[in-house]
């Protein structure tokens, strides 16, 4: 990413998109602008969480003294830190093309078992979720259950107004092989098959 050359002030991600690291870390990056408008900033920040000045104390960004007395979570970082060591490994476009090409994989072989795709338009479609229309007369839940119980691997449902309407499959860092996705399409075509006897 080139946040600099693009013009984006502020860019964050969360670890467990992509990189395959546990949630509960947020890689951030500011331009010296946003930085400036941040150490210039009035009002206090209800938590130290959200504080991007107390944050940028606690990692030396300051020059300042230490303020915060206690222990980050350290154990997130290492795991935050071997993820990027094997996205760095693999190249960041060699990731895009193995996480474009199990998606592309994915969608074809659900649309080949007659499944619906949630997403009509492919070029908004993400790599890394890939959301299907339960069939009518399917509990979405039945499913995910003899899928987690059988196979152990696990497939949300929808949320909010897609309750109960699509399943989520997510194919994201060392996961999203081609091996998974056909793992994922032997679950769900078995779990299908089964439950509609």
């Amino acid at each position: 990413m080139f946040a600099d050359e693009w013009g984006i002030d502020v860019i964050y991600s969360g670890s467990q998109k992509v990189l395959g690291c546990p949630p509960g870390t947020a890689p951030i990056s500011f331009s010296q602008k946003a930085c400036d408008k941040l150490a210039s900033r009035k009002t206090k920040v209800p938590s130290y969480y959200f504080d991007m000045n107390e944050l940028g104390n606690y990692w030396g960004a300051d020059d300042q003294p230490r303020r915060y007395h206690h222990t980050g979570p350290i154990s997130s970082f290492y795991t935050l830190r071997e993820g990027l060591a094997m996205l760095a490994e693999e190249g960041l476009e060699n990731c895009w093309t193995r996480h474009s090409k199990c998606a592309l994989q994915l969608h074809n072989q659900l649309e080949n078992m007659g499944l619906e795709l949630f997403v009509k338009d492919k070029a908004v479609r993400l790599p890394t979720v890939t959301t299907v229309k339960v069939p009518d007369g399917v509990n979405w839940k039945d499913i995910a259950d003899f899928i987690m119980k059988n196979y152990k691997i696990e497939i949300s449902g929808g949320l909010g107004e897609t309750t109960g309407k699509v399943w989520r499959i997510g194919l994201m860092g060392y996961n999203c092989t081609e091996e998974n996705v056909s793992r994922i399409i032997e679950a769900l075509n078995n779990a299908l098959t089964t439950l509609s006897k």
